[in-house]
């Protein structure tokens, strides 16, 4: 998109959402505003029915977690040290534009955000998604439940603070003829290649 089309439609955000509007950023020919969790239904709602904006589509919603992000870089972006933030991707069709939208969560240890699925249906699985792999909690979601991993499993696997192994693993058992659920075997070790050379490889004496 073009630059000029861009900070015209950053002059029109700033415009018609006010205090809503916690800082808009421009790189890359890519616009990003951040808006307060509180008004994300609103803002919403406004991007989609005001005709300047006609923010028809979303195209993607996602959670990020900035635990490792760095002191630097959050006071940089204005994160103040919140840990988790849902990013919106949308595109006006009409309009041919699109705009990135980040919310941070307020809480770090019970991160929630309202839900846009009243807006943008297509929400309802990516916030699940959201919910699943993050932890994000997403109020007035109509049927907030995990929809990638185990409805018994542990934690959330795309926060930075969970193991890789995980916490549990499940296994059929033979004796129960039955799956069952245990603490994780797996032992971390360290794996040293073993490299074999042939005679004169490579025209190389051995």
């Amino acid at each position: 998109m073009h630059t000029t089309h861009l900070e015209s439609l950053t002059k029109s955000l700033r415009g018609v959402l006010g205090e809503k509007l916690i800082g808009t950023h421009l790189r890359y020919d890519e616009l990003t505003i951040n808006v307060h969790a509180d008004d994300i239904f609103t803002v919403s709602k406004m991007l989609r029915d005001n005709p300047m904006f006609s923010f028809d589509t979303l195209i993607d919603l996602c959670g990020i977690d900035y635990l490792m992000y760095g002191d630097e870089l959050s006071e940089k972006n204005n994160f103040r040290n919140r840990r988790f933030a849902v990013i919106y991707h949308l595109l006006s069709i009409d309009r041919n534009h699109r705009l990135r939208v980040r919310v941070l969560a307020e809480n770090n240890d019970f991160p929630v955000v309202d839900s846009i699925t009243d807006i943008w249906p297509v929400a309802n699985w990516f916030e699940r998604e959201a919910f699943d792999l993050y932890g994000i909690v997403f109020t007035y979601h109509p049927d907030l439940r995990r929809i990638l991993t185990d409805y018994g499993f542990i934690g959330n696997p795309f926060r930075k603070d969970f193991p890789i192994t995980g916490h549990v693993e499940m296994r059929y058992d033979a004796e129960q003829k039955r799956v069952i659920y245990q603490p994780v075997t797996i032992e971390p070790r360290e794996i040293t290649p073993l490299v074999i050379r042939e005679a004169n490889y490579g025209d190389c004496e051995s």
